[in-house]
């Protein structure tokens, strides 16, 4: 078997002890990925009027519903690469960075000609002051320039990934945030560049991260640079299979999408402390998925090297523990939130009223961890086993169901109503991955 620089064999490590190997730099890794919102908008806090924030808070939900849409570059990357990793299949998992690198260009390549339109559409369907409006143009039309790092990103992670290394993205991540906060830093208090200083620091700190993550691979897998099959890599069949697994999963986000995006809509329509108590509660389900998402990554890792290792029992083992890992953490995170809960929903708010209210819908989010473990992590064995047409249309089911359940019992519960049929969409998809397990989680011949 080929030997990666500075990489031991995983086969001779306990498997709980790969497991964390994988998921604990992903957890970091994924904590840090909301801190570059963040930082923006404390920044602008301080330099100008409510409509800064409001600016920024508007952009960072547009270019989150676009890169949201191209997830499946890092997810579809890391499940076939660690397929091929554990396959012993060199050509296989350099071909798969090629892949990826040329469709993300191609895809950042397509969004800076249609910044323009995707600015106009913008206009048409954000209803807020001309001048909030500007200010968030102004950060649009800047940070746009960043795409080709952003989703080039999402493949060199997916790549890492499925190489086994999961602590490369925990670095890049890290060094993306320290440079956006600099650079944030130095274009607006010294420079004072307003709000446009905010968006030139994103965008110098997505291509340090891009430029770290290329020197992480010239490091650890330059000695592969000879091998790449360039003219290979790119035939249809193989590009046609690439384009089929991103299809599944492009789908299934766009599932999540709508899911997530119909929660605050709607929830506005019970009234402002609703949907500012929801907004609270669904806090406490980012913090699960922060952490539940690790170990999701180390299934994707894990499931795919074994699965192309053609390892049935470590296969079975690895997912046993995975699970066992999830239920474990669940059980954590319900104990949290019962004797902690307040606590953390006053950290982030100091208006009685609403939380309150949210003290009164708080007994959901008790659940949610526990009907939700099993989605996360057979997200992640599915796509380690690059079973993405069972993952999506398990999605569509779910998808399904929570809007049926709502619209069947909203008159009756109101705001209940859309709780228990987000615990539903999550339990829904857990157990019909469950069940599917079997036959679509296998050792393809």
């Amino acid at each position: 078997m080929f030997v990666i620089r500075g990489q031991e064999e995983s086969s001779v490590r306990p498997l709980n002890r790969e497991i964390l190997r994988i998921s604990i730099p992903s957890i970091v890794t994924n904590i840090t990925v909301p801190l570059l919102g963040m930082v923006d908008v404390a920044i602008v806090g301080h330099i100008g009027d409510a409509g800064y924030i409001a600016a920024i808070a508007l952009a960072t939900m547009v270019f989150n519903l676009i890169y949201w849409n191209f997830g499946f570059l890092r997810m579809g990357t890391s499940g076939l690469t660690a397929q091929a990793y554990g396959a012993n299949n060199k050509e296989e998992f350099l071909s798969v960075l090629v892949r990826g690198v040329v469709i993300a260009l191609t895809v950042a390549a397509v969004l800076l000609l249609l910044q323009y339109p995707i600015a106009c559409l913008c206009k048409q369907w954000i209803h807020t002051s001309p001048k909030t409006l500007d200010l968030m143009l102004t950060y649009f039309y800047i940070r746009i320039w960043a795409a080709p790092a952003t989703v080039s990103l999402y493949v060199l992670k997916g790549w890492f990934l499925g190489m086994q290394n999961a602590a490369s993205p925990m670095w890049v991540a890290t060094l993306l945030n320290l440079v956006n906060i600099v650079f944030s830093l130095l274009f607006v208090y010294v420079f004072d560049a307003g709000i446009a200083g905010v968006a030139w620091g994103s965008v110098l700190a997505q291509y340090s991260g891009l430029l770290l993550a290329i020197v992480i691979w010239v490091r650890r897998y330059g000695h592969f640079w000879r091998d790449i099959p360039w003219r290979t890599a790119l035939q249809w069949r193989k590009m046609l299979r690439f384009f089929q697994v991103n299809a599944d999963i492009f789908l299934r986000s766009l599932c999540l999408i709508a899911v997530f995006t119909f929660i605050p809509y709607i929830s506005a329509n019970f009234g402002e402390e609703i949907l500012a108590a929801n907004t609270l509660l669904m806090q406490l389900f980012t913090l699960t998925s922060y952490v539940m998402d690790g170990f999701a990554y180390a299934g994707e890792s894990l499931v795919g090297k074994y699965v192309g290792a053609r390892e049935p029992r470590t296969l079975r083992t690895v997912i046993l523990y995975l699970l066992g890992w999830g239920a474990g953490l669940a059980v954590a995170f319900t104990l949290l939130f019962l004797f902690l809960g307040e606590g953390i929903l006053r950290v982030l708010s100091n208006d009685e009223t609403v939380i309150q209210t949210a003290m009164h819908y708080i007994p959901w989010t008790y659940l949610l961890p526990f009907v939700g473990f099993a989605a996360f992590i057979y997200d992640g064995i599915y796509i380690g086993a690059t079973a993405t047409s069972a993952m999506r249309n398990v999605m569509f089911v779910a998808t399904a169901v929570f809007f049926v359940l709502y619209y069947a019992l909203v008159n009756q519960w109101s705001n209940h109503a859309l709780w228990f049929a987000f615990i539903f969409f999550l339990l829904f998809r857990g157990i019909l991955m469950a069940i599917g397990q079997k036959r679509y989680v296998v050792i393809r011949n």
